[in-house]
């Protein structure tokens, strides 16, 4: 059974692969956490549960943030912009967003003249403990 229509959600505008780039923001300090794309059943599962969801386009599927580290995004607001083809999720973050340790996936800086980004934070997590790769 499909789920009940959300008015606000259908008023998005999703791109021609059903998907919208959604950006995850720390409530209390405004830092940006990191940037995914959702289809309209992420949507869905973030709204209903208080939790993100996102697609992840690699794996073609949809994706709870958190569900193999338990570092878990807790919806405090959902905002689009004017054009309503963005969304923006403002959470509580659970220890980390990035996937390689550290508390936003944008801790790599661009230094003109420079060989490679600058990493400019320090790792919240140890990636290699938490996805229990060997």
């Amino acid at each position: 059974m499909d789920a009940p229509s959300d008015a606000q959600l259908d008023q998005l505008k999703f791109d021609r692969n059903g998907l919208i780039p959604i950006i995850v923001q720390d409530v209390s300090n405004g830092e940006v956490l990191m940037m995914a794309y959702a289809n309209r059943e992420a949507l869905d599962k973030t709204v209903e549960t208080g939790k993100v969801h996102t697609y992840s386009r690699s794996r073609g599927r949809l994706a709870m943030k958190g569900e193999s580290s338990g570092h878990f995004q807790l919806v405090k607001a959902v905002l689009t912009d004017c054009d309503r083809d963005v969304v923006l999720v403002k959470v509580e973050q659970i220890v980390a967003a990035c996937h390689e340790g550290y508390r936003s996936c944008f801790f790599r800086e661009y230094q003109r003249g420079g060989e490679g980004w600058r990493v400019i934070a320090e790792k919240a997590f140890d990636p290699e403990r938490v996805y229990h790769k060997s």
